[in-house]
């Protein structure tokens, strides 16, 4: 058996890491793939020739470039740990999916695009978790559908959105709830804390352990800003905050989108 490490240059989220599952799950002579997101790193163990991974690696365009290629003895892996990540990534995706419909509905009513758009943010982190989970068990195909439809439906979500600034920046429109927005956000930010600990208390080297780490950090610091544009309605009694902080986390969200949408190629 071999021990090769790829570098890859752009794996920096859970997309690339589905994104090179999928590219390799067809590979019979690979018999287990080790992430490092932080480090950008992908450790293979396999048989064969190293040329073979490398070259399906450079087709997805991240960088891919071989660093390392020993020898190693056979290793039986241990999966052991699978079904208590499996437990904290279904409760991260209920925390995360649940706060999509609190955020969608309080958002809507209280006229907050920031909310919205945040709701959005928290469906996205959904879907890849829900991939995380299907990658155990589930057939390629069944995977890539799921990817796709997701994707595109992130894409229309986020574009609706992004016209529905538009037209309120351009238009005269009735103010957001700004203590709506600060309460709501507030419990979502509490809601991806809880998350952040529940991942960190996993203390695993797994990649979509790690890879929801990074995403759940990330919502942290968008509920922050929904907070500060929240704060910043009530003291420049205009929509202008509540627009921006929309407008920025559905950039965020299309980006995602169109990364989960490459899983299904």
């Amino acid at each position: 058996m071999k021990e090769t490490v790829f570098e890859i240059a752009q794996m920096d989220c859970p997309s690339e890491e589905q994104l090179i599952r999928m590219k390799l799950a067809d590979c019979s002579f690979i018999k287990h793939l080790h992430f490092k997101i932080q480090d950008r790193k992908l450790t293979v163990f396999h048989e064969g020739e190293s040329h073979r991974i490398l070259s399906l690696l450079k087709e997805l365009k991240l960088g891919a470039k071989l660093i390392a290629d020993v020898e190693t003895k056979e290793i039986n892996f241990n999966t052991d740990d699978s079904n208590k990540e499996r437990k904290i990534l279904w409760a991260v995706l209920s925390i995360n999916f649940s706060f999509f419909l609190i955020e969608m509905l309080f958002g809507w009513f209280s006229k907050s695009m920031g909310l919205v758009a945040d709701s959005l943010d928290m469906l996205a982190d959904s879907i890849v978790y829900a991939l995380s989970l299907l990658a155990v068990g589930q057939s390629l195909i069944r995977k890539k559908k799921v990817a796709k439809w997701s994707g595109y439906m992130q894409i229309l979500l986020a574009l609706l959105g992004l016209s529905e600034v538009i037209r309120r920046f351009i238009g005269s429109e009735e103010m957001p709830v700004f203590q709506t927005m600060i309460i709501v956000s507030i419990l979502a930010l509490i809601a991806n804390a809880m998350s952040l600990n529940l991942i960190q208390k996993a203390k695993s080297e797994e990649a979509h352990i790690q890879a929801s780490a990074i995403f759940t950090s990330n919502d942290i610091i968008i509920n922050i800003g929904v907070i500060l544009a929240g704060v910043l309605v009530y003291l420049t009694n205009n929509q202008y905050p509540d627009l921006l902080i929309g407008a920025i986390v559905f950039a965020i969200v299309i980006r995602g989108a169109i990364r989960i949408l490459k899983l299904s190629k």
